[in-house]
């Protein structure tokens, strides 16, 4: 029989895992939630992360003693405790369960899983020593720590009733690991609702990014439930199920990067375009014109992202964009693509700014007419539209955005007011949208397209949309397809035309 060792996240105490352990039990399984000093029962003192630490480990060996398979689930912050409990017992430990909740890494405290940024910034400063707490989320600001889609109003109302505060010790005591831990099975629930789905991560290891490379083992296993960042509230059966099946094993496992097909954005782009010269000046690639005479309108094409600051190739060597750029200045305007320092999601301000600056150098170039720019977003370079749309500037005449993130996703933790299309598009005024969708998008990204052209029809903004029902994101280099080809032909003629109008 297998026994589930239940550890909470933020602010929760045991009530949180009722009804999962319910039907864990009815499975046949032992289902054994921590109570966590501080979080359940009286308040004390001196609480930190290895105050926590012991609580699971009480508990791992109360229930593991017997030779029994255990496998141990961490919640959010309750990831962070669970992988130290497992490292000092990874003897006694079948799998580790990450459910919504990435693989923390030693020496460093659960304050950096915090999704709300300025919060973490507020109590860098602090120390594990300085005692406190942190005081619970009143209802309308669950959201602030994930997505409370699914989640019902009054199931949302007794988790505020029964939150308790969470002491600082917890947050800023750094991570202690041997490494016991990294050579145990381990399997991610992924909440989709809250931002992250398997394509998403799988999408990251294609990137290269070494720090990622170990999700692609054999041992590791990935779920998705369509649900916020609470499952145990909002869909106990599944998760019950989801767990089960981990515990035997089961789950969808990544292709590690380096494997005999190239990743998906390094394969060839869908169109035959012929190679175009182009001069390299810092991080901006520029595609003159074919052809001569006046200076020509421009297109800015944005990558995606966020991508690893070690990535190779970079973004404006990637087939897909290299190939949109040829296309453009084949059919005689500039053509610019740049790599900008989205590298985390804490970096679209930084990502911002140097688009910002590319279009600057662009428009200088006395090549470019630089009253005729238009700016072509991709996937989560979307985000970054927003500055644009808020205030088109005059020389702006066309925006495009492909397979784009429109809205920020679950805990991204991005500031109010920035990076939020579907807000921005209320200040586009009679600015052209060329919005491509497509059909077989992943549903997380899929409802911020959905956001984005309610609040558009809202305001009247001008948006041409252009589907592609049977591609998925990426589609240029993954859907070879006659419908994939003609969108992009579409998209082009459509933004070209407003250049030069």
């Amino acid at each position: 029989m297998t026994e589930f060792v239940l550890v909470g996240g933020w602010f929760t105490g045991t009530h949180v895992w009722e009804a999962t352990v319910v039907r864990l039990a009815a499975a046949g399984a032992g289902a054994h939630p921590v109570a966590l000093t501080g979080l359940d029962g009286p308040r004390r003192a001196g609480v930190d992360l290895e105050t926590h630490v012991a609580d699971v480990l009480a508990v791992l060996d109360s229930v593991g003693a017997g030779g029994r398979d255990v496998v141990l689930v961490g919640h959010d912050y309750g990831i962070h405790p669970a992988v130290a409990a497992a490292d000092r017992r990874a003897g006694r430990v079948a799998r580790i369960v990450h459910l919504d909740a990435g693989p923390p890494q030693d020496g460093v405290p659960a304050l950096a899983a915090v999704p709300d940024r300025a919060l973490r910034a507020e109590l860098a400063g602090r120390t594990a020593g300085d005692g406190g707490v942190l005081a619970p989320p009143a209802g309308g600001e669950w959201r602030r720590w994930g997505s409370t889609d699914g989640v019902s109003e009054a199931a949302l109302d007794r988790l505020t009733a029964l939150a308790a505060p969470q002491p600082l010790g917890t947050l800023l005591q750094p991570l202690r690991l041997t490494g016991a831990a990294a050579a145990l099975p381990s399997t991610g629930v992924l909440c989709t609702r809250n931002g992250v789905g398997i394509e998403l991560v799988q999408a990251q290891v294609d990137f290269g990014n070494p720090a990622l490379q170990a999700l692609a083992d054999p041992r590791v296993t990935f779920f998705e439930l369509p649900t916020g960042h609470w499952p145990m509230l909002s869909c106990p059966a599944e998760l019950a199920e989801v767990l089960l099946r981990a515990a035997a094993g089961e789950g969808h496992r990544l292709t590690r990067a380096g494997a005999a097909e190239p990743p998906p954005h390094l394969r060839p782009f869908l169109l035959e375009v012929p190679e175009r010269p182009r001069e390299r000046t810092g991080p901006v690639d520029l595609y003159p014109a074919a052809g001569a005479g006046e200076p020509r309108p421009a297109v800015v094409f944005v990558h995606g992202g966020p991508v690893p600051a070690d990535a190779r190739p970079t973004p404006r060597d990637w087939p897909a964009l290299t190939g949109y750029a040829r296309y453009a200045a084949g059919e005689g305007v500039v053509a610019a693509v740049l790599d900008h320092r989205l590298h985390d999601v804490s970096d679209y301000p930084r990502a911002a700014g140097d688009v910002a600056a590319a279009v600057d150098t662009v428009r200088a170039d006395p090549r470019v007419d630089a009253d005729r720019i238009a700016l072509w977003f991709f996937s989560g370079g979307g985000l970054l539209a927003a500055d644009w749309l808020q205030a088109p500037p005059p020389w702006l005449r066309c925006l495009a955005a492909t397979y784009p993130i429109l809205a920020p996703l679950g805990d991204w933790g991005l500031p109010e007011g920035r990076f939020r299309p579907a807000r921005a598009v209320a200040g586009a005024g009679t600015l052209p949208v060329v919005l491509t969708r497509v059909g077989r998008e992943a549903p997380e990204v899929a409802a911020t397209v959905e956001e984005f052209l309610t609040a558009a029809g809202r305001c009247g903004a001008g948006v041409e949309v252009i589907d592609v029902p049977n591609a998925r994101h990426g589609f240029e280099t993954l859907d070879r397809t006659g419908e994939s080809r003609e969108a992009v032909r579409r998209a082009m003629r459509s933004v070209l035309a407003r250049l030069r109008a």
